[in-house]
C-alpha cells in the first residue's frame, strides 16, 4: 500500500499544471483513450467499439461519464482518416463532424486531430528495447529517414524526416497505392479481386479485411469448398490448428507485406529503418519473424543490397500512437502558450510540500532567476532554509538534485525562445540574416544545455586538473576551437601544446605518458590520421578526451567522450553551429578547472586565474 502511495505522490509531483489531457486514437473498429496525467504517464486506458456509437460525440461522452469531476482543457486525437479543414468524413465509417464543434460540446480549450499514422511515426524516435521486435538484419543510421506501415482494418503509411531541430512527419494515404504481385499466386488473388473492384489497391489486400480476400481467392485456385473465415479466425486456424490453407493465407499475406514495405523504403531512402504496426502483425509475431517478410522484402533485384541495410522491427508496445499524439499536443501547446512551464508546476504543488519547502517554492516563484543563478548556500539563506531542505524541494518535484532542477528550470524560463532553424535567403536583408544567424545558434544552444552528459564533464575536469600536460590534437574547423583551449589551460599553468598538422599527430601520441591527457576535437569523428594518434595516446598511458559526434568511431576509442551531436551538412557548408558547441564545451572544462574544487594544492591554486563566468 505505501508503494502505491509513493507511485501516487510521483504522479502528483510531476503532473501537468493545467490537468490531464485527453488521448485518443480512433480507428475504424476500435476507439482507444487514455488520460496523460504527467508527461509520458497514461492513466484509465480503456478500448470501446466503434459500433456501439451513432457518431464520435456519443463515443466521447461515453468514456468521459466514468471521470465526471475531471476537469479537461485539451485534447489530442489520432483518427484512421485523412485529415483536411475542420469538417472531418470518415472513410471507413459513417461519421462526420467538424473539430471545433466537438471542441465546444466537450468544453475544451484545445482539440487537435491528426492522421494515426502521423501520430504513429511521431512515436517512433521514442520506442526502444521491448517496444519492438526485429525481423532480420540491417542496422538503422543516424539522422535518416524512417517508414512506418501498419496493416488493420485498413493499410497506413507514413514516415518520418528528421530535420536541424527534430523532424516532421507524412500525413501519407500511401496505402492506396496499386498493388503490384510478385509472382503467379499474387497474380491469381489480384485477378480475383478484380472481379469485384476496378481498382485493387495494397490496403485492399495487406489488410485485415484483405487477409479474407486472400483466404477465398486461395480456397478457389486451390478447388476448395470453405466456409468464409474472419482475419482473426485465419490467424488462429493457421497458429492454433495448422490449417494448411490459414497458413497460406499467412505465407502470402506476409510476402505481401514485405513487398510493400521494400516499396516504402526505396521510396523514402528510410536508411532509418521500416517500422509495422497496426494490430494484426504483433498477433502473430512469432511465426511472423519467421515467415517470408524478410526475403521478400530484400528481393529487389540490383537493389538487395541497398535493402539488407535496412532495418525492419514489428511495433509490440501497446498503444504507440498515444504517445505519438500526446507529443504533438505537447509541441502545440508549448508553442502556442508555454504551458505546463516549471513555474507552473512549482505552482500547482506548493501547497503539497513541507512548511520548509513551500518557503522554497516561494522564493522561486518570486525570484527565479535567483534561485537559477545562486549557490546553493545563497538560496538556503534567502529562503530561511537549511541546504538539505532545498535538496528535498528538488526531490519532492522528481529531480535528482539541485543541478537536475536549475538545468530543467532554465530551459522552463526560456520556453519562449523558439527552438528552430530559419534558413538564410540571398534575399535577406542585413538585419534579417543577422538575426537568423543569432537565432540559430541561441536555439542549438539551448538544445544542447538540455542535452549535456553532466557527469561525462565532471570525469573531464577531474581528468585535466590532475593532468601532467595537455595536447589538443585537431584539423580545419576544429582548429580554432583546440587554440582557445591551448590559450585557457596554459594561462591556468597547465603544460599545454597544440598539434594542427595529421604527420605530427602520432609522433606527438607516442612521446605521452600515464596522466597525460589528449583533447581530440572533430565534428565527424571519423579522421583516420587523428584515431591513428588516439590509438597510439591510449597506447602510452595517457587518456583521451573527444569533442565529437557520439555515434562517431572516435567516440568509441576515447576516455571520456563530450558530446557535439549538432548536425550540419559540412560537405556543402561550412560547419559554424557545431564549432560553438566545441568553443562552450572547452569554456565549461575551463570553468571547472579554475574553480579547482580541492583536488590542486595551494601553491598551485594560487597560480591558477579565476574567468568571467566566476565571482571573486
Amino acid at each position: 500500500m505505501t508503494k502505491e502511495l509513493d507511485t501516487e505522490q510521483k504522479y502528483s509531483r510531476t503532473a501537468y499544471a493545467d490537468g490531464p489531457r485527453l488521448l485518443a486514437d480512433i480507428g475504424a473498429t476500435h476507439a482507444r483513450f487514455a488520460l496523460e496525467t504527467a508527461p509520458g504517464v497514461l492513466r484509465s486506458v480503456s478500448v470501446l467499439k466503434c459500433d456501439d456509437y451513432s457518431g464520435i460525440v456519443p463515443l466521447l461522452h461515453s468514456y468521459l461519464a466514468d471521470h465526471a469531476g475531471t476537469r479537461i482543457n485539451h485534447a489530442a486525437f489520432a483518427l484512421a482518416n485523412p485529415i483536411s479543414g475542420d469538417m472531418i468524413r470518415m472513410t471507413n465509417r459513417d461519421w462526420q463532424f467538424s473539430t471545433d464543434e466537438v471542441r465546444r460540446e466537450l468544453g475544451l480549450n484545445t482539440l487537435l486531430i491528426v492522421n494515426d499514422f502521423t501520430a504513429l511515426a511521431m512515436s517512433l524516435p521514442g520506442l526502444s528495447g521491448n517496444d519492438v521486435m526485429q525481423v532480420g538484419g540491417g542496422a538503422a543510421a543516424d539522422n535518416a529517414v524512417i517508414g512506418v506501415l501498419g496493416p488493420g482494418t485498413g493499410l497506413g503509411v507514413s514516415g518520418v524526416i528528421p530535420t536541424v531541430d527534430g523532424f516532421v512527419t507524412l500525413g501519407s494515404e500511401g496505402g492506396h497505392v496499386n498493388f503490384a504481385p510478385a509472382d503467379e499466386r499474387e497474380f491469381a488473388i489480384l485477378q480475383y479481386a478484380w472481379k469485384e473492384w476496378s481498382h485493387v489497391s495494397n490496403e485492399r489486400l495487406i489488410s485485415g479485411p484483405g487477409m479474407e480476400i486472400i483466404y477465398r481467392a486461395l480456397a478457389q485456385r486451390n478447388g476448395m469448398d470453405v466456409a468464409p473465415r474472419t482475419s482473426p479466425e485465419i490467424i488462429s486456424g493457421a497458429l492454433e490448428q495448422n490449417d494448411p490453407l490459414c497458413i497460406e493465407v499467412l505465407d502470402c499475406f506476409s510476402g505481401m507485406l514485405g513487398g510493400a514495405a521494400a516499396n516504402l523504403a526505396v521510396t523514402l531512402g528510410a536508411f532509418g529503418g521500416i517500422f509495422i504496426g497496426g494490430g494484426i502483425v504483433p498477433r502473430m509475431a512469432e511465426w511472423f519473424a519467421k515467415s517470408g517478410f524478410r526475403a521478400r522484402f530484400e528481393a529487389k533485384g540490383r537493389f538487395t543490397d541497398y535493402l539488407a541495410q535496412i532495418p525492419t522491427w514489428v511495433i509490440m508496445t501497446p498503444n504507440p500512437a498515444f504517445y505519438g499524439v500526446a507529443t504533438i499536443l505537447s509541441e502545440h501547446l508549448r508553442g502556442r502558450s508555454g504551458a505546463n512551464t516549471l513555474m507552473e508546476r512549482v505552482q500547482h504543488l506548493q501547497h503539497e510540500l513541507s512548511p520548509a519547502e513551500q518557503r522554497v517554492a516561494t522564493l522561486v516563484l518570486e525570484h527565479p532567476r535567483k534561485v537559477l543563478n545562486e549557490p546553493i548556500a545563497e538560496i538556503a539563506r534567502l529562503a530561511d532554509v537549511s541546504q538539505p531542505t532545498v535538496i528535498r524541494f528538488c526531490r519532492s518535484l522528481g529531480f535528482l538534485g539541485l543541478a537536475d532542477f536549475k538545468l530543467k528550470f532554465a530551459s522552463s524560463l526560456t520556453g519562449t525562445i523558439p527552438v528552430r532553424h530559419s534558413q538564410v535567403r540571398r534575399s535577406d536583408s542585413t538585419h534579417d540574416l543577422s538575426a537568423k544567424v543569432i537565432d540559430n545558434t541561441v536555439s542549438a544552444i539551448l538544445r544542447f544545455r538540455d542535452q549535456l552528459d553532466v557527469v561525462s564533464i565532471d570525469r573531464a575536469i577531474h581528468l585535466l586538473r590532475k593532468a601532467n600536460k595537455v595536447e589538443f590534437y585537431a584539423m580545419g574547423n576544429s582548429r580554432v576551437v583546440a587554440l582557445d583551449g591551448q590559450h585557457k589551460f596554459f594561462r591556468f599553468r597547465i603544460p599545454t601544446s597544440s598539434y594542427g598538422d595529421s604527420h605530427l599527430f602520432t609522433l606527438a601520441a607516442e612521446l605521452l605518458k600515464p596522466g597525460d591527457v589528449v583533447i581530440a576535437i572533430s565534428t565527424s569523428g571519423k579522421l583516420p590520421e587523428l584515431l591513428s594518434a588516439v590509438d597510439a595516446a591510449r597506447t602510452a598511458g595517457a587518456d583521451v578526451i573527444a569533442i565529437t559526434s557520439s555515434k562517431s568511431p572516435l567516440a568509441k576509442k576515447a576516455t571520456i567522450c563530450l558530446s557535439v551531436d549538432h548536425t550540419e551538412d559540412s560537405t556543402t557548408f561550412l560547419s559554424m553551429i557545431s564549432r560553438i558547441l566545441q568553443l562552450l564545451l572547452i569554456d565549461i572544462m575551463s570553468v571547472g578547472i579554475s574553480l579547482g574544487g580541492g583536488d590542486t594544492d595551494a601553491e598551485t591554486e594560487g597560480k591558477r586565474l579565476l574567468i568571467s563566468h566566476t565571482d571573486v
